[in-house]
């Protein structure tokens, strides 16, 4: 194997091999791409469509322990044989770039650093072109290679712009917060309890966390007026709960993560009109929280 810039070849096994090994995890992050389209060429759509959405960068920060902002020195083409799980059509190439800013990452990284990019050539063959281009991209370090790190996602490297990078800068500061919102798992068990009036009533939705931490929604009727909702981070629903602003880390969990319906299981205690209202209410709070707009693969 021929030497790729400043990488050694035993450098670059090292990093190969930490390639062929991800392949294989389940993983645990939110959804990424399961094949390998074109990173760069979505990224530029993406871009051009007025920037990668929040959600779709929110999914990009909370799966990578480095974050950094780069300038792209070289490229350079792998051989197919030399390039494990490649996907049918697409090129593998080294890419080494220098770090311009570090947005995350524990224990630093050197000036320059090298990794792996899996890209699709256009209708003329032709491989997209990078060097000098600057980049955002979200991975995770290589063991035994400190110079080198893993794109969390084969979409990893971003086009930067200010818009993502301050998205990824204030979705990484937020998710650090004391006060960070939990991962939602699922929903629990739903409770109506009517009012004195016809058509008033309040119903209170409890959320499933990953760390166990209460999470629930609230719906409020009263006669003549719209529904108000909110959402808790605690036991106690005080008046001070309020729905989420949109584009925040709060709402991402929710918009995210919940189902359009609200389960059967969670009315399992209720009378048949309490579940009713309750559906209707859990319903109410999807679609005020509005869709999570992911447009990465799944």
């Amino acid at each position: 194997m021929n030497l790729l810039f400043h990488v050694t070849a035993s450098a670059l096994s090292v990093i190969i091999a930490a390639t062929s090994v991800s392949a294989q995890e389940t993983p645990a992050a939110p959804r990424v791409f399961a094949d390998n389209t074109d990173a760069s060429q979505g990224a530029v759509q993406r871009e051009a469509a007025g920037g990668i959405g929040y959600s779709d960068i929110a999914d990009l920060v909370l799966s990578a322990p480095v974050i950094a902002d780069a300038t792209v020195r070289s490229t350079t083409k792998i051989k197919p044989a030399e390039a494990p799980n490649l996907a049918a059509g697409h090129v593998r190439l080294y890419v080494e770039v220098d770090v311009t800013a570090l947005i995350r990452g524990a224990d630093g990284l050197p000036p320059r650093i090298g990794y792996l990019l899996d890209v699709m050539p256009d209708a003329a063959g032709r491989v997209p072109k990078f060097k000098k281009a600057r980049v955002l991209i979200f991975a995770r370090p290589v063991p035994g290679a400190v110079n080198q790190v893993q794109l969390v996602a084969p979409d990893a490297q971003l086009d930067w712009t200010p818009t993502a990078d301050a998205r990824a800068r204030k979705i990484a500061r937020d998710a650090l917060a004391s006060d960070a919102p939990p991962v939602i798992t699922g929903i629990g068990n739903a409770f109506h309890v009517p009012g004195a009036l016809p058509g008033e009533g309040e119903t209170q939705i409890f959320l499933t966390t990953a760390d166990q931490r209460p999470v629930s929604l609230s719906v409020l009727r009263r006669p003549g007026e719209q529904p108000r909702w909110a959402v808790a981070l605690s036991e106690i629903v005080d008046e001070s709960a309020a729905p989420p602003a949109p584009e925040t880390l709060l709402w991402y969990r929710l918009s995210c993560a919940l189902p359009e319906a609200l389960p059967d299981r969670s009315t399992g205690s209720l009378e048949a009109a309490d579940a009713t209202i309750a559906r209707e209410d859990y319903a109410f709070v999807v679609a005020a929280l509005g869709p999570c707009g992911r447009t990465r693969k799944s």
